[in-house]
């Protein structure tokens, strides 16, 4: 493994790459993937496209109006000034991001790799003790905030005991990003970063509870455009794109900006919608690219939206598994075929799926032009088709763990191995049988048990707990809590939401326990390690048999 000479200034995330022999393997095969050695992918996403359709066509949509691919690019160079000149943000520094999908978070995002800078995007939804944890492994040296989720991040800073400049943007204070960046100049001459340059670190869960930070090069933002978008979405450069999906999911970030941008397209950016509310505004925007989760399909077609989601030109489904029947249930509804497919934050974006008359319901798809992907027995063998085992790929992007031991688990014989139970058959199709790991995929959102365990026991009226995934109709996973309450502490409704809510206020609240069960005791092996397989087990035997 060679890696070009870096622009980094600060060696922070070179420094901290795994071991050159636990790096999975990469696969550049395709044409399209043949990148030069220096690579800024936020000058390939905004002033290249510029260059080929010009800076007047629309590039981002939302509730503050519309944004020219010029105008992105102006206030993308003025934010890049802003943070160099002001701040002295050099290559290598990371920034971190703390903002819903608006058009300023995009303008910071690529102002920071612009000047060479690090992107840590977290969601703003995330709680101080999250937020610390990020700080903590991320070492960020300034971070830009939403001026509306600037308390938290101020918290955090000061319990994490960081020296971390917070700029708000979106105020009427005299230091906020917007003001700062209005008085700076429009030119800006981009790093000329070296395509395996770091440009994002990305936290994501662990099923420990406890977070990993995966690490993306310039190169890899681009490849997730010329494998997954390129050959199966086949976005065009009229085409107007949306998801729920927040840039910290790198699945949104991929669909809200690095595909649209890549062919000039624009996109509607969405702070927080109900699917009914997504439905309304795809029929206000004229939405053609949809990216978002299985149950928000199922529930806008039981909306009664399917009129408005019939213009929709091509729908993605990824964050958890399609069912066969809500696959077919939006197809009659809306004629529209639904694109499946499986990502992974250590992969950057989808690597599995298929597209128009290749799919198959209920079945993932194949593997993606760019990629390979198999399935391996416990020997770590390739299991033949039609035996069940764990789903293993290689592409041009792969995991790379930010200075953490684990690395050597996800990545096997230079097989990055997912933590999914897969069958492939004869035809080369995955199909999904179980999570392979403690995570559980509620609503596209993958939430560590553990964590929430974390979060349950940090309440004195908890004696012990144990946090599942079970299975539920509408959301794929339901996150549920088996708690033993304390001495004295009456185990009644009241007091589950009472819980309920004081993990709302300790993590993100999309990860509180929708269904708490009291009981006396938790099962656990002789040596007293709890056992969540039986849990597990008890929560599956009644669907199975309905």
């Amino acid at each position: 493994m060679q890696l070009t000479e870096s622009a980094h200034v600060d060696t922070f995330c070179r420094d901290r790459l795994p071991p050159a022999d636990a790096w999975p393997e990469l696969l550049f095969d395709l044409p399209e993937l043949q990148y030069p050695n220096r690579l800024n992918c936020a000058h390939e996403l905004l002033d290249a496209t510029i260059e080929q359709f010009g800076a007047d066509r629309p590039c981002l949509l939302g509730a503050g109006g519309t944004w020219t691919y010029g105008e992105l690019r102006d206030r993308a160079n003025q934010v890049a000034n802003v943070l160099t000149e002001r701040f002295g943000l050099v290559p290598g520094n990371r920034v971190l991001l703390r903002a819903p999908n608006n058009a300023w978070l995009v303008a910071t995002w690529m102002g920071v790799l612009k000047a060479g800078g690090v992107a840590v995007l977290t969601m703003p939804l995330l709680r101080p003790t999250e937020l610390v944890t990020t700080i903590e492994l991320t070492q960020p040296d300034l971070a830009v905030c939403d001026h509306r989720f600037v308390a938290d991040l101020q918290t955090a800073r000061d319990q994490a005991a960081a020296s971390l400049p917070v700029i708000p943007y979106g105020s009427d204070l005299d230091d906020d990003l917007t003001a700062l960046a209005a008085a700076a100049s429009t030119d800006h001459t981009d790093v000329a970063t070296a395509a395996d340059d770091v440009a994002l670190l990305a936290p994501t869960s662990g099923t420990t509870g406890k977070p990993k930070v995966t690490m993306h090069f310039h190169r890899d933002v681009l490849a997730i455009a010329d494998t997954f978008s390129r050959h199966l979405l086949k976005p065009r450069s009229d085409d107007v794109f949306t998801t729920t999906a927040p840039f910290a999911f790198t699945f949104g970030l991929g669909a809200a900006l690095v595909f649209p941008l890549r062919v000039g397209a624009s996109t509607l950016l969405v702070e927080r919608a109900s699917p009914m509310e997504l439905a309304d505004a795809i029929a206000e925007h004229s939405v053609t690219v949809l990216f978002t989760a299985p149950t928000a399909y199922k529930a806008m077609i039981a909306g009664g939206k399917a009129d408005v989601l019939r213009a929709v030109r091509r729908a993605v489904s990824a964050g958890e598994h399609l069912p066969a029947a809500t696959w077919r249930a939006f197809h009659d509804a809306t004629g529209v075929q639904i694109i499946d497919g499986i990502g992974a934050t250590e992969m950057l974006h989808i690597f599995i799926g298929a597209a128009d008359d290749d799919i198959r319901p209920g079945s993932t798809g194949r593997a993606v032009p760019g990629y390979v992907a198999t399935v391996l027995d416990t020997n770590g063998q390739e299991a033949p088709p039609g035996v069940a085992g764990r789903l293993a790929v290689r592409g041009p992007t792969g995991c790379r763990y930010l200075a953490d031991d684990r690395q050597r688990v996800y990545v096997q014989d230079g097989w990055n191995v997912t933590g999914d139970t897969y069958i492939r058959d004869e035809d080369g199709y995955f199909w999904y049988q179980a999570r392979s790991d403690d995570m559980i995929v509620s609503s596209g959102y993958n939430i560590a048990g553990p964590e929430v365990e974390q979060a349950l026991l940090s309440h004195p009226d908890v004696a012990e707990c144990a946090v599942i995934g079970v299975p539920d109709e509408d959301r794929g996973q339901l996150v549920k809590a088996i708690v033993v309450l304390s001495d004295q502490i009456s185990p009644d409704d009241d007091t589950a939401r009472k819980l309920q809510d004081h993990v709302k206020s300790q993590i993100a609240p999309y990860k509180y326990p929708r269904a708490v069960e009291f009981r006396a005791s938790l099962p656990k092996t002789q040596s007293g390690k709890l056992q969540r397989y039986r849990l597990r087990q008890e929560a599956a035997e009644p669907a199975a048999r309905e």
